[in-house]
């Protein structure tokens, strides 16, 4: 999960079970923390003994981190060095807060940090000025030093993020 530009990186271990918790959680601690525009926050699946969703953060300049880094640990969490894999799920990152409503990925690419987006089910890339419904919802991942969104066909030719920001919970209907 290490991008290009963020050459310091911290793992945060946590006890939240679900992204949704991750995400409330890691956009409550850059809060809390004063986190600069950016950095980027992580979300990634811990699955050894203990299933958990745990959480990085990233940045160019070790200063930021290294103060919260002590502030985290101060309030019990267990940092680390490096993020948990090379994969996060990225909640904050620079532009994030810009990608609500319907955008062409024209725009998306140029407001925000992703890379690029992919259409589930298609080899071939979107055009750029396919328009993408955000539900003020998008998560990007990490994919070879790559942020990229994962999208899908949705209503009219327009794209929507793959990840559903109000998952239905498995067996919800028994």
């Amino acid at each position: 999960m290490t991008p290009p530009a963020a050459p310091y990186v911290l793992g945060v271990d946590t006890d939240t079970t679900t992204l949704r918790e991750a995400d409330h959680l890691l956009q409550a601690l850059a809060a809390e923390l004063t986190l600069p525009e950016g950095v980027f926050g992580c979300t990634h699946l811990v699955r050894d003994g203990r299933p958990r969703v745990a959480l990085s953060l990233a940045a160019g300049a070790g200063p930021v981190l290294r103060t919260a880094r002590d502030r985290l640990t101060a309030r019990g969490y267990e940092v680390r060095d490096g993020a948990w894999d090379e994969n996060g799920r990225a909640v904050l990152f620079p532009g994030a807060a810009a990608l609500t409503g319907t955008l062409t990925l024209a725009e998306l690419l140029a407001r925000s940090a992703i890379d690029r987006v992919t259409v589930l089910g298609t080899p071939d890339r979107p055009a750029p000025d396919t328009r993408l419904v955000t539900r003020d919802h998008v998560r990007p991942h990490w994919q070879d030093g790559h942020l990229v969104l994962a999208a899908m066909p949705a209503v009219g030719g327009t794209l929507v993020p793959f990840e559903d920001p109000d998952p239905t919970p498995c067996c919800a209907d028994h």
